[in-house]
């Protein structure tokens, strides 16, 4: 696949995750859902190294990396992308993960060094400003502020955790770890945290057989997780963190059409405002050097 289809099926597969994710909750609980997700693509990922003789062996001390990696990228982080997603709409937790490469930025300064610029800050802080215009609506006019102020909660959670992921994932790949072996683990050791954590909180683990929650649930596998990380992955070892986290720009604006036809999700004027003020950001952080 050439970079501009590896850019394409990134933000068409994740820009309709977020819609997909609505389908799984329902009776089945939201951590319960996450680990029949990830555990499922684990499965399939082993299967493919499997099938290419892939060695899967590694250090203790690699497998805790790996393990810090996916608890954080396919464990946690999407626990709380569930629980976001049953208080407010999936675009605006969409919208919300816009801020990821921004984040991820500023970890690479904390924890690599990399260089931060003035247009990096400024556009950081025009980032954070159209974020909070595109929920601005939402928040004056909301029915349930308590809830509202849950699912804000929950998403900020989910972007904080899964961008110090990306920081774990992008020290293993500077140590040498290749692509599909750490994805295979990364996510079995997701779903075994989540797993975890539904016991822990005394969940059951239900099952549905409709084809609404199974449907999403295969499509949130394999699309969602192997085949998006798989092509990210490819794209940011060919271009770069930089060029490639256009994809945390996209991937809300498709998001928020797509809840806009199917969740009755009301665009305003601050919405348009407010993608157009964060992708402004994004673009002059990305195009700095």
């Amino acid at each position: 696949m050439t970079n501009l289809q590896l850019f394409v099926a990134c933000v068409a597969i994740w820009g309709t995750t977020w819609i997909a994710i609505t389908f799984q909750l329902g009776r089945v609980a939201p951590d319960v859902s996450v680990f029949y997700r990830f555990l499922l693509a684990a499965v399939l990922v082993f299967a493919y190294c499997a099938w290419r003789r892939l060695p899967l062996g590694y250090s203790w001390r690699e497998h805790a990396w790996i393990a810090l990696m996916g608890v954080q990228m396919f464990g946690l982080s999407y626990i709380f992308v569930y629980y976001a997603e049953a208080h407010v709409v999936s675009g605006l937790v969409a919208v919300g993960y816009s801020a990821s490469p921004l984040l991820g930025m500023l970890g690479m300064r904390a924890f690599f060094g990399t260089p931060m610029t003035r247009r990096v800050l400024a556009g950081s802080v025009l980032g954070i400003v159209g974020i909070a215009l595109v929920f601005w609506p939402e928040i004056g006019g909301s029915q349930g502020p308590g809830s509202f102020a849950m699912g804000a909660t929950y998403t900020v959670l989910a972007v904080l955790i899964s961008s110090f992921g990306s920081l774990v994932a992008h020290r293993n790949h500077e140590h040498g770890m290749p692509l599909w072996q750490p994805l295979a683990w990364g996510m079995l050791y997701g779903a075994l945290f989540s797993l975890a954590w539904a016991l822990a909180g005394g969940q059951r683990l239900d099952f549905e057989l409709g084809a609404g929650y199974v449907g999403s649930l295969v499509y949130l596998a394999v699309l969602g997780s192997i085949v998006a990380f798989a092509c990210y992955l490819t794209l940011l070892r060919r271009i770069g963190a930089a060029r490639s986290g256009y994809i945390g720009v996209m991937t809300p604006i498709v998001a928020l059409v797509i809840s806009a036809v199917f969740e009755s999700f009301h665009w305003h004027a601050l919405t348009l405002a407010g993608i157009a003020v964060s992708v402004a950001g994004n673009v002059i952080i990305l195009r700095g050097k």
